[in-house]
Order: C-alpha cells, then sequence, then structure tokens
C-alpha cells in the first residue's frame, strides 16, 4: 500500500510532531504469530529498539490457528521483548466480519473467534503491562464511514484504512515516547 501499513505512519506522524524517529518494521504480509517468533523476534532484540508496536492475529484468524496456541506464543513474544526495555503497544484485530473477504469464506472462520483471539491479546497485554490499542472498536465505526477502508482484495486495508489505524494509534504511542 502507499506510504506503507500502520508503522511506517505512524514513524512519520511522530516525526512531524518533532520526535528524532529511526524506524525498522519487521512485519512481513501473511505472517502468523508463530513466523514473528521463529524469524522476527532474534532481529528485534537485536535492534535494541526503545518502542515496539506489534500487529499479530488476523493471518491466524484465516488460517485457522488455536487461539491457545495463538495466546502462548504471544505470551512468548511478550515476555522476550520485555526484557528490551523497550515500551510495548500491541494492537488487536479489527472487526473482520466487516471485510469484503469475510463474504467469501466460511463464516465459521471468523465468527465468535475474532473476539477469542482478542481476549488472548487482552489477556497477554495486561499480564505484561503492554499498551492495548483497541482497533476493534475503533474498525467497526471506522469500517462503514470508509467504504475505502479495504483495499482490493478486500482484505488489507487500504492507504486510507492505514490512514485511520496510525492516527488510532499515536496518541497512546506518543504518550509512551515521552516518558
Amino acid at each position: 500500500s502507499q506510504g506503507g501499513g500502520y508503522p511506517e505512519r505512524l514513524a512519520s506522524r511522530l516525526r512531524q510532531g518533532g520526535l528524532p524517529v529511526g524506524h525498522t518494521n519487521l512485519g512481513q504480509s501473511g505472517a502468523r504469530i508463530r513466523d514473528v517468533v521463529n524469524h522476527a523476534l532474534k532481529r528485534v532484540v537485536a535492534l535494541q529498539p526503545t518502542l515496539i508496536t506489534l500487529g499479530v492475529g488476523t493471518n491466524d484468524l484465516w488460517r485457522g490457528t488455536d487461539v491457545a496456541e495463538f495466546q502462548d506464543d504471544l505470551d512468548r513474544i511478550a515476555r522476550r521483548l520485555k526484557q528490551t526495555g523497550a515500551s510495548m503497544v500491541v494492537v488487536n484485530l479489527a472487526d473482520m466480519a466487516l471485510a469484503p473477504v469475510a463474504k467469501l469464506v466460511p463464516s465459521a472462520l471468523y465468527e465468535g473467534r475474532i473476539e477469542l483471539f482478542n481476549d488472548a491479546i487482552a489477556t497477554v497485554a495486561r499480564s505484561h503491562g503492554l499498551h492495548l490499542v483497541d482497533l476493534f472498536t475503533a474498525s467497526r465505526e471506522m469500517i462503514p464511514r470508509r467504504p475505502d477502508f479495504f483495499c482490493g482484495d478486500g482484505f488489507h486495508p487500504s492507504a486510507a484504512g492505514y490512514d485511520e489505524w496510525a492516527d488510532l494509534m499515536l496518541p497512546g504511542v506518543r504518550t509512551l515516547t515521552q516518558r
């Protein structure tokens, strides 16, 4: 998507606000939480970050990852990343039942499961003191008012969708960077 995803947009908003932000996005399209554990964790730690944002779970939702396994992996990630001393922001899943792609897949993939994934994210955030951004609740307002929230694949946010997402995250992230 033009301008990247939410991490690029968030970094540029922080820079516009006068913060000297260096930024590395290790997110990969299609990645599941197990990919984060296996491929991204060591790289994040090596970067010695001061702020980490984590948005993971949508691909796990669509591809049938077991929620308990997801929660275990997320707990492992949080525990490891907390050792960096970085502030951590985690974002939950948008209400993907509102995504155009939802009409094309069996509803059993997402119905009742989005909430379970978000409960898992909230539990891990609470137990490790991570700052949780509630994209789920916000998306229920954003998506109906922004018919262009998703790009042509009906799954990934569009540039407009990522702008909304970055704007949602900005206040909390700004607070954490001022510590």
